[in-house]
C-alpha cells in the first residue's frame, strides 16, 4: 500500500535527518493526524476493486500485489468469499457469485486461487489462499462478485443477458446466490411467456434453443421447465432439482418478448392442403399472405415451418407449387435455415434484387403432424429408448406387443430410414417419468407414431423396466469423425487433433491433464487415459491450433463441451501438442471374446476367453451399451440387437461373466464392470447374444415380393451389395412367410411355394436356410444362412401370398360377403374386385342368386331377399344382371350383364337371409392367459376359429353371464383394454349388451359376426369368484401372519412368487386377498428367505384393485426364468390410525414440531391448511404425545411437501384423540397444492432421528443425526438393514459438500469431525472416503468395503450445510452492533439465550457469526423483569472453535422457562477499521495537535524573536540538536533503550512534555 505524497520525506531533510526546530515539532503532529487519517478513510479499499459497467459494486475481482492488478481463479470460490469482498468494500451483502468470467476476462496476472473464507473475514486478505500467483487456471475462470448496493439488486432473479435488449436474451436465474442458465429441453412459448410477463416485457414471440444468444458460463440451474404459461413467476413452474440436468450450455434456453424492439414478421400458415400441417406456406407480409418461393427450398426450411407450427416432424418438402400457385403475392426474399431454428423468421434471409420468382413455384410442407417422438440413450439419434412428447411431458413406450411394424413409424417419423430392431426389456436403460404408450398396433406405414392404434394416453400397466426401443438403419451409418489420434502405435493413442471447419487441427497442451485425457478416451470408445502429456512434434509449424486452455471436468461426453478459448484462438507458440494415450491402445490386456452359432463372425452368442477356456455371459441388466463394446472390440460395426435369453443357442462351458455393466465408451468387454469371473446366478437360458451391423444381416431388413397381384404377394427379394437377389426354398414354409408378411405389414400368408410361379429371378440366391419359428418381428431375427450361398437344394425361389394381396379368388368364400345384417348369414351382398368391396344390383335378383350366395358362405339355403339399404353409399357397383340357376357353387358361375347396361343405384342393392348359423349356436366359450379357468381374457369359438371380444360398452352384467355359463361364480370385475393381453386371431363380438340375467352368451345382443372397428388392445376380460378364497395365498418366515415371503397354493402344492416387476400394487392385492389391511412395503430379493419347491408365478402384474393374486396378470402357472433369491414378499398392516406411527411431523427442529404428514394407502400425504386451526393441532400433539399446542402454521411454513394432499377442510373439536376422528373431506379429495401444507408446533421437544425422517436417496441413504435440523448433524449411512456413522479418517470439505448436495440442503459450510455431533451407536459403515466435491451422491466416491474402519465412535464424521440457517444471530439492547443481549431465530422466532449455560465459548462463536472481534471478558448476562414477555432458548452448547451457531452441538435446543431469568449478552471488539475506534482516534489527536502547537508557539515567540534580526541562524539547529533525534530511518518516534514502552496516549504525553522542555 503506497502512502500520500504529502507524506514522502523532503528531498531536502531525508528521513533520519532533523530539520529546522521551529517547524519539527509541528511537522510530528501532522504526520501523526494524516496517517490515522489516511488509515481511516483507506483502510483496504486500495487493494481490492470490482470492474464492471455495474459500478463500483459488482464485476471482477481484482487485487493489487506488487503494485500489478491482477485476478483472483474462480477455483472454489463461493459466497462467504463474496460476502468478504462485498463487507470489505462497504457493498452491502453478497447477492451472487460466479467463477466463469461472467464480467469478462482480465488481462493481467491471477493473483490468488483456492480462495476459502468463512465469510466473517474483514478483508479477502485474511482468507486462506494458495501463495501469490500460484494458480492452475486461466482467465476464463476469473472470479466475480455482484454485491447489494450495486444497481444489479434491482434485477431480482431473473434476467436475459447477450440479446439485443432488456426484453431479449439468454434466460438467467439467480439461485444460491449464483447466476445460471436453463436448459432448452422441453423448452417452449409457454414457458417464454411467464419468463416475459415476470419481467415485464409483454408476451413472448419466440422461446430460443441451443444457445440462441451465446453460451452461458455458469451453473445450468433448471432442466425440463414445464409452464402453462399462466405462472407469474418462473419459479413457479414445474421443473427438476436445482442444478440436476444432462444438458451443457450449448442447449441453454432464450427469449424473445413483444417489448424488445426486434421487428419481426412471426405469422405463418399452410393453405391449401389436407390439414393445418400440410399445404403451400405462407407468410404475412404487408398486410396480407404472401407466398414462399421454393427456391432453395428443402427439407431444413420445412423442418422449421413444422416445429413452429407445432405439427411434428417435416416429411416433404415439396416446390413447383405442389398446392397450387395461390392468387396472393409472394414474399419478396429467399430463405435459408440450417433446420435448428425455433421460427421461420430467426433464418437467414436475402431480399431479391431484379430477380422474381413466378407463381407456379412456390414452396410447400407435409409435417408429420403426430407428437413429437425421440430416441434417447444412446449415442445416435437413430437408435435408442423411444420417448413421445405429450401434453408438454415427455414419456416411455411400453414394450407390449412392440415390434417392426411400430419401430418402423418411428424411423420413418424421424428420418432414420428403416427399422433394423424393436427392442424392449429397457435395453437402453429404464426412462422416468409416465409411460405414455401401451399396446401399440401399427400398420406399419402410418406418419407418426401418435396415428397407430394403441390404448389411451398413459393407461398402461407397465413400468419402465418394459421401455421400448428402436435401432433405425441411418444408426449404422458411420458419423463424421471430429475427433482423432495420430501418429500413434494405435487408434487409441496419439497427438489429439480435432475437425473443425473442414480441417484438421491440434490441440494445444496448455492446461492438459488427465481430465481432458478422459474425455477424449471416453469419446473415442478407448476406454480410460492412461496418460496425458505435450508433445513437440516436427510438423508442429504447419498445423493449425483449434483449442487452447482445455478444462474438461471429465465427465462431459465430448472434448467440445469442455470449457477452453474459443476456437482458433491460440497462444500454443512452443509447438507442443496434447496427446493422449488410452487404455484401448494396450490390447494386449483384454480378454478375447467371439459371437459364435450366428450367421457370420459379427453376430451370434458372445463368448469370453478366461483360466484357458471359453465361457458365456449372463444376460441379467444386458443392454445395448454393452453390445456396443463387444462390437467395437471386435470390429463388427454398430450394434443392432442385444437379444437375450440364448437367442443363438445355450451354449456350454462356464459362465464366465454377470450383472455386465458398461457406460459403451469402454475399447474392450473387460473394461466394464462386472460380477468377479465365474461369479453368476444364471442358467444357460440366460445367455447374452449380440448382433452387429458387420454381419449384414441387417440387409435383410429390405424385402419386397415381385411378380404378384402387388406388394403383398411374389417371389421373395433381399437386397445386399447394391443387388436385389432371391431366397432358397429349401424347408419354406408358413412359419417363414408368416414371418415376411408380419414384416411388409400385408397381414397373415395364405401361401408359402416354393415353385416359380411368379416366374424366374434374377440368377443370384442371397440367402439360404432360413428357419424361423413364425413368431420372429422380421426375417434376420430367424436363423439364416448368408450371402451367396450355392447349395440351394430345390432350386426354387421362396414364394409368399399374405393376406392383404388383393384380387382375391371370387371363387373363395373370401372374396362375399353379407354385411349390415343382424349376423354373417344375412345382409346385403358384397363382391371383393380390384382392391375394393363393392355391391351388386337386385335388378333381376331372386332367390335363384341367393341360394347360390349362402351356399358359397357355407350359410345354408336362401330363406327371403333382403330390403334394399338407404342408398348412402359412395362404393362401386360391381355386378349387375345376375341370373343364376340356383345350382352354381359360386357366384362367379353364374352369368351376368355388362356393367353399365342397367343405370343401377344403391337404392338397389341386392340383399340376403340364409338359413345359416345365428349367434345362438355358438357352442364354446373360455377365459384364457388368466391364472385359473375363471379369470382371463373373453374367447368364443366360431366358424372353427377362436376369437376375442371387444370391450366396447364390456360391462359388469356381460361379465356375469360369462361367469355363469362357465359355472365359476359371480363376476368380479369386467376388465377391458386386453388386460390378460392381446389376442391374435379374429375379433369375432363387439358391442355386447347383456341384460345380466341370460345363461349364455349368445342370447345377448350383439353386432354381426366378424364386424367390428376395434383391434386387439381392446380385448375384453373377466374375473369371476370361482372358488378361491385366502387360504390360497400365505405369508410365510415373517413377524406375523401379515407379514412374510409370498407364496400361492397350486396343484395341492404350496410355491413362490418371482419378484420381477413385483410392487405395492401386487403387494396390496395379497394384503387384501388375507384381510390384513393395507399394504406398507413389497420387499424383494428374498427379504425373507429363500422359499423351496416351485417358483408358481412370475411378471405378476396386478393393478391393485383385484381381489385375489391369482386375479392378476402373470405368466402361466410354472413359467418363469428365476430362483429363490428372487422371492417376493409383502408387509401388511392391520390399519389403526389413532396410533402415533400413522402421523409425523416433519422438515421441523425436533419431531414434535414440522410439517403434518399423515399415511394413507400406504402412502405419506400432507394435509392441507384450509380450517386449519390450533384445535387440529391440538389433536396431533396429543396424538403424538408431544404436549400441548403452540401454534398451527399454515402456508408451508416447514416446506412444501410432495406427493398426495391427503386431507382437506379438517374440522376438529380439539378434544379428538386422534386427526383421523376429526371431520374432514374425503381422502385425497382437496383443491389446494403443496403451498397450502399445515403444520403444527407442540411444547414437548425430543429429537428423533429415526429412519422414517431421514432424508434418502436411491443409491445410498443417508441423513444427518443430533443436529439442529435435517441440513446440519453427525452423518449416518442405511446398510444392510441398519444405520451406521461414517469415520472422520480424510473426511473434508469436499466430502461434505456432495452429502450437502445430495439431501438438498445447499452447500457445505463445514466437515467437524470428533463426534461434534456426539458419538454414534451403531456400526461404523465407512472410512477413508475420499470424494472430489464434484459428485450427486455419496456412493459415487471412492470408498473402503462396508464397515472396513480402524475408528470408534469418537471419531464420528459430521457435516454443516448451508441449507436453511435456523439459527441466526442478532444483538439487541446496544448502540453497538457489537455488543448487546443476544437473540437467535429458530422455528422462524427471535429468542433470547438463556444465561444458566452460557459461557465465552457461546460468546466466542455469537463474535465470530457477526463478523465482530474477540468476545471480551466483561460480557455479562442481562436481568429481565418478572413481567417480561420474552422465551428464552436453552440446549446451546459450543466449543468456541465454530464460525456458527448452526455448527455448536444443540442436542436438547428448544424454548424454556429460564427460572433465573437472566439473559444472556456479549461485548465484541470493534473490528479493524470501524468508524467508531477510528473516530475516537482522531478527536484525541485533533486535540493533541492543538496543544502542542499553542505550546510551541509560545516558546518559539519566546526564544526566537531576537534571534530573527541576527545573521547567525545556528542557535535554533543547536537547541535542536540537543533534542532526542530520530534513530531510525524512516521511524516517527523510538523510545531510548530503558525507556518504559507507553500506550498511545502515554506517548503522545511525553511528546507534548518534550516540546516543552525545549
Amino acid at each position: 500500500m503506497g502512502l500520500p505524497g504529502a507524506l514522502y520525506p523532503s528531498p531536502r531533510f531525508p528521513w533520519g535527518r532533523n530539520q529546522p526546530t521551529c517547524t519539527g515539532a509541528r511537522s510530528v503532529g501532522v504526520l501523526l493526524l494524516m496517517v490515522c487519517l489516511w488509515g481511516a478513510v483507506y483502510p483496504h479499499s486500495v487493494e481490492l476493486r470490482l470492474v464492471s459497467d455495474h459500478g463500483r459494486c459488482a464485476g471482477r475481482v481484482e487485487v493489487l500485489h506488487n503494485g500489478i492488478w491482477g485476478t483472483v481463479c474462480g477455483d472454489n470460490w463461493d459466497a462467504h468469499d463474496g460476502q468478504v469482498v462485498c463487507r470489505q468494500l462497504s457493498c452491502g451483502t453478497v447477492l451472487s457469485v460466479s467463477r466463469g468470467a461472467r464480467h469478462g476476462e482480465g488481462a493481467g496476472p491471477i493473483w490468488l486461487d483456492e480462495v476459502n473464507c468463512t465469510g466473517t473475514e474483514a478483508a479477502l486478505s485474511e482468507c486462506q489462499a494458495r501463495p501469490w500467483g500460484q494458480h492452475d487456471c486461466v482467465h476464463m475462470e476469473d472470479a466475480s462478485v455482484e454485491c447489494s448496493e450495486s444497481h444489479i439488486s434491482k434485477i431480482g432473479r431473473l434476467q436475459l443477458l447477450d440479446g439485443p435488449s432488456r426484453c431479449a436474451g439468454r434466460v438467467e436465474v439467480l439461485h444460491d446466490q449464483r447466476w445460471g442458465t436453463i436448459c432448452d429441453d422441453g423448452w417452449d412459448l409457454a414457458d417464454a411467456n411467464v419468463v416475459c410477463r415476470q419481467l415485464g416485457c409483454g408476451t413472448a414471440v419466440l422461446a430460443t434453443k441451443a444457445a440462441h444468444y451465446g453460451r452461458g458460463q455458469d451453473t445450468i440451474w433448471l432442466d425440463e421447465v414445464n409452464c402453462t404459461g399462466m405462472e407469474e413467476s418462473i419459479f413457479d413452474c414445474k421443473a427438476s432439482a436445482w442444478g440436476v440436468n444432462n444438458c451443457y450450455h450449448g442447449e441453454d434456453a432464450g427469449v424473445l418478448c413483444s417489448d424488445s424492439g426486434v421487428p419481426i414478421s412471426v405469422e405463418l400458415r399452410l393453405v391449401n392442403g389436407s390439414t393445418h400441417c400440410n399445404g403451400r406456406v405462407e407468410v404475412f407480409h404487408n398486410d396480407t399472405w404472401a407466398a414462399l418461393c421454393d427456391h432453395g427450398w428443402g427439407m431444413a426450411e420445412a423442418q422449421v415451418v413444422c416445429r413452429q407450427l407445432g405439427c411434428g416432424e417435416a416429411l416433404l418438402a415439396p416446390v413447383g407449387s405442389h398446392f397450387g400457385q395461390g392468387s396472393g403475392q409472394l414474399w419478396p426474399g429467399n430463405i435459408n435455415c440450417t433446420g435448428s431454428e425455433s421460427a421461420l423468421f430467426t433464418c437467414k434471409t436475402k431480399q431479391w434484387s431484379n430477380s422474381t420468382c413466378h407463381p407456379w413455384t412456390s414452396a410447400g410442407v407435409v409435417c408429420a403432424e403426430g407428437d413429437q417422438v425421440r430416441l434417447v440413450n444412446y449415442r445416435s439419434r437413430c437408435a435408442g429408448r423411444v420417448e413421445i412428447l405429450h401434453n408438454k411431458r415427455w414419456g416411455t413406450v411400453c414394450d407390449k406387443n412392440w415390434d417392426l411394424l411400430d419401430a418402423n413409424v418411428v424411423c420413418r417419423q424421424l428420418g432414420c430410414g428403416r427399422a433394423l430392431s424393436a427392442t424392449g426389456q429397457a435395453q437402453f436403460g429404464q426412462g422416468s417419468g409416465i409411460v405414455w404408450l401401451d399396446g401399440m398396433n401399427c400398420t406399419g406405414f402410418e406418419h407418426s407414431l401418435s396415428s397407430c392404434l394403441a390404448k389411451p394416453w398413459g393407461i398402461t400397466t407397465c413400468d419402465h423396466w418394459a421401455d421400448a426401443g428402436v435401432v433405425c438403419s441411418d444408426s449404422i451409418i458411420p458419423e463424421p469423425a471430429h475427433l482423432r489420434l495420430v501418429n500413434g502405435s494405435h487408434r487409441c493413442a496419439g497427438r489429439v487433433e480435432v475437425f473443425h471447419k473442414e480441417m484438421w487441427g491440434a490441440v494445444c497442451d496448455h492446461g492438459w491433464d488427465k481430465m481432458d485425457a478422459e474425455v477424449v478416451c471416453r469419446q473415442l470408445g478407448c476406454g480410460t487415459a492412461l496418460s496425458a502429456s505435450g508433445e513437440a512434434h516436427l510438423d508442429a509449424a504447419s498445423l493449425r491450433v483449434w483449442l487452447d486452455n482445455v478444462s474438461c471436468e471429465g465427465t462431459e461426453l465430448s472434448l467440445t463441451k469442455c470449457r477452453a478459448s474459443p476456437w482458433g484462438k491460440s497462444s500454443c507458440s512452443h509447438g507442443k501438442h496434447a496427446s493422449v494415450v488410452c487404455s484401448g491402445s494396450v490390447v494386449s490386456s483384454f480378454a478375447p471374446i467371439r459371437l459364435v452359432d450366428g450367421p457370420g463372425l459379427c453376430a451370434g452368442r458372445l463368448e469370453v476367453f478366461h483360466n484357458e477356456q471359453w465361457g458365456t455371459v449372463c444376460d441379467d441388466s444386458w443392454e445395448f451399451t454393452d453390445a456396443a463394446v463387444v462390437c467395437r472390440q471386435l470390429d463388427c460395426g454398430v450394434v443392432i440387437s442385444a437379444p437375450p435369453r440364448a437367442y443363438f443357442g445355450q451354449g456350454q462351458g462356464p459362465m464366465w461373466l454377470d450383472d455386465v455393466n458398461c457406460t459403451g465408451t469402454e475399447a474392450a468387454l473387460s473394461e466394464c464392470k462386472f460380477k468377479g469371473w465365474g461369479i453368476h446366478n444364471c442358467y444357460h437360458h440366460e445367455v447374452a447374444s449380440v448382433v452387429c451391423s458387420g454381419s449384414g444381416i441387417s440387409d435383410l431388413a429390405d424385402l419386397r415380393l415381385v411378380n404378384g397381384s402387388d406388394k403383398c404377394s411374389g417371389r421373395l427379394e433381399v437386397f445386399h451389395d447394391q443387388r436385389w437377389g432371391t431366397v432358397c426354398a429349401d424347408d419354406w414354409d408358413l412359419a417363414e412367410a408368416y414371418v415376411v408378411c408380419r414384416q411388409l405389414g400385408c397381414g397373415t400368408p395364405r401361401s408359402a411355394s416354393n415353385s416359380s410361379q411368379f416366374g424366374e429371378g434374377p440368377h443370384l440366391t442371397w440367402v439360404d436356410a432360413v428357419e424361423c419359428t413364425g413368431m420372429e418381428r422380421a426375417l434376420f431375427e430367424c436363423k439364416v444362412k448368408l450371402w451367396g450361398a450355392q447349395n440351394c437344394k430345390s432350386k426354387g425361389y421362396a414364394s409368399v401370398v399374405c393376406s392383404e394381396a388383393v384380387d382375391i379368388d371370387l371363387r373363395s368364400p373370401e372374396a362375399i360377403r353379407l354385411v349390415n345384417g343382424p349376423h354373417r348369414c344375412s345382409g346385403q351382398v358384397e363382391v371383393f374386385h380390384n382392391q375394393q368391396w363393392g355391391t351388386v344390383c337386385n335388378d333381376d335378383w331372386d332367390l335363384n342368386d341367393a341360394n347360390v350366395v349362402c351356399r358359397q358362405l357355407d350359410c345354408g339355403t336362401a330363406v327371403s331377399l333382403r330390403r334394399p339399404s338407404s342408398g348412402q353409399d359412395s362404393r362401386p357397383i360391381w355386378l349387375e344382371g345376375v341370373r343364376c340357376l340356383g345350382t352354381e357353387a359360386t357366384l362367379t358361375e353364374c352369368p351376368v350383364k355388362p356393367r353399365g347396361l342397367y343405370s343401377c343405384s344403391h337404392l338397389e342393392d341386392a340383399g340376403v337371409v340364409c338359413s345359416g348359423p345365428r349367434i345362438s349356436n355358438i357352442s364354446t366359450l373360455r377365459l384364457v392367459d388368466g391364472l385359473s379357468e375363471c379369470a382371463g381374457r373373453v374367447e368364443v369359438f366360431y366358424n372353427n376359429e377362436w376369437g376375442t371380444v371387444c370391450d366396447d360398452n364390456w360391462d359388469m352384467s356381460d361379465a356375469a353371464v360369462v361367469c355363469r355359463q362357465l359355472g365359476c361364480g359371480t363376476a368380479l370385475s369386467a376388465p377391458g383394454s386386453a388386460r390378460f393381453g392381446w389376442g391374435y386371431s379374429r375379433i369375432w363380438l363387439d358391442e355386447v349388451s347383456c341384460t345380466g340375467e341370460e345363461n349364455d352368451i349368445s342370447q345377448c345382443a350383439a353386432k354381426t359376426w366378424g364386424v367390428h372397428n376395434c383391434h386387439h388392445g381392446e380385448d375384453a376380460g373377466v374375473v369371476c369368484s370361482g372358488n378361491l378364497s385366502s387360504a390360497d395365498v400365505r405369508l410365510v418366515n415373517g413377524p406375523s401372519r401379515c407379514a412374510g415371503r409370498v407364496e400361492v397354493l397350486h396343484n395341492g402344492q404350496w410355491g413362490t412368487v418371482c419378484d420381477d416387476g413385483w410392487d405395492l400394487n401386487d403387494a396390496k392385492v395379497v394384503c387384501r386377498q388375507l384381510g390384513c389391511g393395507t399394504v406398507l412395503s413389497a420387499p424383494v430379493r428374498a427379504y425373507f428367505g429363500q422359499g423351496t419347491g416351485d417358483i408358481w408365478l412370475d411378471d405378476v402384474s396386478c393393478t391393485g384393485i383385484e381381489d385375489a393374486l391369482p386375479h392378476c396378470q402373470a405368466r402361466p402357472w410354472g413359467q418363469h426364468n428365476c430362483n429363490h433369491r428372487e422371492d417376493a414378499g409383502v408387509v401388511c398392516l392391520v390399519t389403526d390410525t389413532s396410533k402415533p406411527n400413522f402421523l409425523r411431523l416433519v422438515s421441523g427442529p425436533n419431531r414434535c414440531a414440522g410439517r403434518v404428514e399423515v399415511l394413507h394407502d400406504g402412502q405419506w400425504g400432507t394435509v392441507c391448511d384450509d380450517g386449519w386451526n390450533l384445535q387440529a393441532a391440538t389433536v396431533v400433539c396429543r396424538q403424538l404425545n408431544c404436549g400441548r399446542a403452540e401454534s398451527a402454521p399454515s402456508g408451508a411454513r416447514f416446506g412444501q411437501g410432495t406427493g398426495r394432499i391427503w386431507l382437506d377442510d379438517v374440522n376438529c373439536a380439539g378434544t379428538e384423540d386422534a386427526l383421523h376422528q376429526c371431520r374432514a373431506r374425503p381422502w385425497g379429495l382437496h383443491n389446494c397444492n403443496h403451498r397450502e401444507d399445515a403444520g403444527v408446533v407442540c411444547s414437548e421437544n425430543h429429537t428423533f432421528p429415526a429412519a422414517e425422517y431421514s432424508n434418502t436417496t436411491e443409491e445410498m441413504q443417508i441423513r444427518l443425526v443430533n443436529g439442529p435440523n435435517h441440513c446440519a448433524g453427525r452423518i449416518e449411512v442405511f446398510h444392510n438393514g441398519q444405520w451406521g456413522t461414517v469415520c472422520d479418517d480424510s473426511w473434508n470439505l469436499r466430502s461434505a459438500k456432495v452429502v450437502c448436495r445430495q439431501l438438498g440442503c445447499g452447500t457445505a459450510v463445514s466437515a467437524p469431525g470428533k463426534a461434534h455431533f456426539g458419538r454414534g451407536s451403531d456400526p461404523i459403515w465407512l472410512d477413508d472416503v475420499e470424494c472430489s466435491g464434484t459428485e450427486a451422491s455419496l456412493s459415487q466416491c471412492r470408498l473402503n468395503n462396508w464397515g472396513n474402519h480402524n475408528c470408534n465412535h469418537e471419531e464420528d464424521a459430521a457435516v454443516v450445510c448451508s441449507g436453511t440457517n435456523p439459527l441466526q444471530v442478532r444483538l439487541r439492547d446496544s448502540s453497538s452492533p457489537c455488543a448487546g443481549r443476544v437473540e437467535v431465530r429458530y422455528n422462524a422466532t427471535w429468542y433470547s439465550i438463556c444465561d444458566k449455560s452460557w459461557s465465552s465459548l457461546e460468546a466466542e462463536v455469537v463474535c465470530k457469526q457477526l463478523g465482530c472481534g474477540p468476545a471480551q471478558a466483561e460480557s455479562a448476562g442481562t436481568r429481565i423483569s418478572q413481567n417480561h414477555n420474552y422465551i428464552f432458548l436453552e440446549g446451546l452448547q459450543c466449543r468456541g472453535a465454530e464460525s456458527l451457531f448452526l455448527e455448536c452441538q444443540q442436542n436438547k435446543i428448544g424454548p424454556g422457562l429460564c427460572q433465573h431469568g437472566v439473559a444472556a449478552s456479549v461485548v465484541c471488539t470493534e473490528p479493524r477499521g470501524s468508524p467508531s475506534s477510528c473516530s475516537a482516534l482522531i478527536t484525541l489527536l485533533t486535540l493533541m495537535v492543538m496543544v502542542s502547537g499553542v505550546l510551541l508557539w509560545l516558546y518559539l515567540k519566546s526564544r526566537c524573536t531576537g534571534a530573527a534580526q541576527a545573521a547567525d541562524l545556528r542557535c535554533p539547529r543547536e537547541q535542536g540538536a540537543s533534542a532526542m533525534p530520530f534513530q531510525t530511518a524512516g521511524a516517527i518516534y523510538h523510545p531510548t533503550e530503558g525507556q518504559f514502552h507507553k500506550d498511545a496516549d502515554t506517548e503522545t504525553t511525553e511528546l507534548i512534555r518534550e516540546d516543552a522542555l525545549l
